[in-house]
């Protein structure tokens, strides 16, 4: 029996308590003297270092934007699951799938969908260029090593088109190995759910590294549509195979050369709006990058080529194949006060198109590529007492006119583990090829599009010890040309519109706690999302929840961890005039392992406790199927 839905109020009210004991239990952490908890248990750590916020390695407590890191620890509770399930319990997340594992899908952070946050693969692009949406929900968390997330615009002066919300980049396993070791994992889970998987990690005293890995997973899955008849009753599942490679090679004393590359090979069954048997997708997603990297004294060069693919084939539908291309120089030099960044880049986007469906209209592309030439130059300061970051680019773009980005950020340091800082950033977005030229039975093209340009103000205070991490952060943006589907209803099409003004605007609190064995925290964001212009002005974006959050607490020991959390989402409007909307949800989710011994442990998760009626996605009377209480358990073994 589900338990009564929390209210946005309740919620809100909860994160509200959670804060002032947060504020209180630091007061009275000040002056007392915590005892180390024992050396065996694995540790939070509150000092990591990123490279995304700044092309640089540089610590989080150095960072200007709002940056979160989904480490290797945490993704084990991800086991058999995906990028998208690890990042929607990160602040501010929220998610629209048609469905289960594998279906089609949208997330969304602070008011941006998508499309308009930049995914990185190891430092390439990836994403399609057709609907302009990267698939996550098809990139597997057991073949990730970390997950690192920037948030708001600053991204775009450092990464240039797609950037306005955000910056994810995931990094496949085996970036930093510390010590051969080869591992096996086989797990089970609800709705007859299998996987396995190896992988080898493989160092060498002259500093060398391989990593490799394969998996598989499979799911009966659920009913993608609910309240279906016929051919569409069935349950709809998902599979896919899994790979992942990591190397680098030291040439000398200054030279490191190594590739990486991810690679996902998925069939996803799903509900046919005609009904028809069997209908199903086949995807091939993944990146491969090579690089070149030189370091001596205060100079750093180096040089990345890689490329990324997003191919699907519908087999009751349209074959779309996107492709990017993209070659990289980046060269760091550390100055006596601070460093100097520099660097040019060419990307290479291009999407080829099988009209399997002639009789629903001309599917092609007017234009099926365009090339990106850019140049950018960055300046980073990090002192005791303050941080600064600047940084501009250049974007060249074949299909559209040059744009320049830029960003400028500072931090003061009031106290020794209190900071105060704010940025200022401008961003930009191209229109996808679906949105220029897409002719079917659902779309009219639209060749008129303008680029998308956003300015965005951000400001934060945050407070960092070895016991916790709190961070306010308030954002603001306007947005010019925003791109929205437009439904015709005396056409039934749709057709993408420029909305000529907007605002995304909200704030944050985020805080993350480990006393002793302890874990616990909480995460709370407000978004105003609302159109400032035309027949819809002052009326929220669809599927943006105007309130998101999380609290969890955690208890770790030498031989086992377990978790358990609450997350949040508010409702949302599924129609752009606010007749309709989504109801909010809570779902309850406990997560642990147990170390059997040094070699062997069993994870295990069991999610929406409550077995809560909800979906993500619900318009024109159809609602997608959302998982009841489901599990998922795996056991894992370790040569050392």
């Amino acid at each position: 029996m589900s338990l009564p839905r929390s209210s946005s109020n309740t919620f809100l009210r909860l994160c509200i308590l959670s804060a002032l004991g947060v504020c209180t239990l630091n007061a009275t952490a000040a002056t007392t003297d915590s005892t180390a908890a024992n050396n065996e248990l694995p540790e939070t750590e509150l000092d990591e270092v990123v490279v995304t916020a700044t092309r640089t390695p540089t610590k989080v407590n150095n960072t200007i934007a709002q940056t979160r890191v989904v480490d290797s620890e945490e993704l084990k509770r991800y086991q058999g699951q995906t990028v998208l399930e690890a990042i929607n319990h990160q602040p501010g997340f929220s998610i629209k799938q048609d469905g289960g594992i594998g279906q089609s899908s949208n997330f969304y952070i602070r008011g941006y969908d998508s499309k308009r946050v930049l995914i990185l693969i190891d430092g390439v692009r990836y994403g399609s260029m057709s609907n302009g949406q990267p698939a996550l929900g098809l990139l597997p968390a057991d073949q990730i090593d970390r997950i690192e997330i920037i948030y708001g615009a600053s991204g775009s002066s450092i990464y240039g088109s797609d950037a306005m919300g955000g910056v994810i980049q995931v990094f496949t396993k085996g970036n930093n190995v510390e010590q051969t070791h080869f591992s096996v994992t086989a797990g089970i889970g609800s709705n007859n759910q299998y996987t396995y998987g190896a992988a080898a990690q493989l160092a060498s005293e002259t500093g060398a590294q391989l990593s490799l890995a394969a998996s598989h997973n499979q799911t009966d899955g659920i009913s993608a549509i609910k309240y279906q008849t016929g051919n569409n009753k069935d349950e709809d599942g998902y599979e896919s195979d899994n790979f992942s490679i990591n190397a680098s090679v030291p040439l000398g004393d200054n030279i490191n050369v190594g590739a990486t590359g991810l690679f996902s090979k998925s069939t996803t069954e799903f509900d046919d709006y005609n009904n028809v048997p069997g209908a199903e997708i086949d995807q091939e997603n993944g990146a491969i990058s090579a690089f070149s990297e030189y370091d001596k004294d205060n100079l750093t060069l180096r040089l990345t080529a890689g490329g990324s693919l997003d191919k699907l084939d519908n087999k009751v539908g349209d074959e779309f194949e996107t492709t990017q291309k993209q070659a990289n120089l980046l060269s760091i030099y550390r100055l006596p006060t601070g460093q100097l960044q520099a660097g040019a880049e060419w990307l290479k986007q291009e999407v080829d198109i099988n009209d399997n469906t002639p009789s629903n209209g001309n599917d092609s592309y007017k234009i099926n590529d365009r090339t990106i030439k850019s140049g950018f130059l960055g300046y980073q300061l990090n002192k005791e007492a303050y941080d600064l970051q600047a940084n501009v680019r250049l974007d060249d773009n074949s299909q559209f006119d040059s744009e320049t980005t830029y960003s400028l950020g500072y931090a003061a340091k009031l106290a020794p583990s209190l900071r105060l800082g704010t940025s200022f950033a401008t961003g930009y977005r191209a229109p996808s090829l679906n949105d220029l030229y897409i002719e079917s039975a659902y779309y009219v093209p639209n060749e008129n599009l303008e680029v998308e340009k956003s300015k965005n103000l951000e400001v934060f205070i945050e407070s960092n010890s070895d016991l916790q991490t709190t961070r306010l952060t308030g954002f603001y943006s306007r947005v010019k040309n925003l791109i929205s589907n437009e439904y015709d209803p005396s056409t039934f099409k749709y057709q993408a519109t420029n909305i000529d003004q907007a605002e995304l605007s909200g704030y944050s609190l985020t805080s993350d706690w480990q006393i002793s064995n302890v874990l616990f925290g909480s995460q709370y964001t407000y978004t105003n999302a609302e159109e400032l212009s035309g027949a819809n002005k002052g009326k929220p974006l669809v599927y943006r929840p105007e309130h998101t959050g999380l609290i969890y607490v955690g208890y770790q020991a030498s031989d086992f961890d377990v978790r358990a959390e609450a997350k949040y989402a508010g409702k949302v409007y599924n129609s752009a005039d606010n007749s309709t909307f989504i109801d909010d949800y809570t779902l309850f989710n406990i997560s642990g392992s147990y170390y059997v011994n040094p070699n062997l442990t069993l994870t295990s998760r069991v999610e929406n406790l409550t077995n809560e009626d909800y979906t993500t996605n619900e318009g024109f009377g159809t609602r997608y199927n959302q998982d009841g209480t489901s599990y998922f358990t795996s056991l894992t073994y370790n040569w050392f």
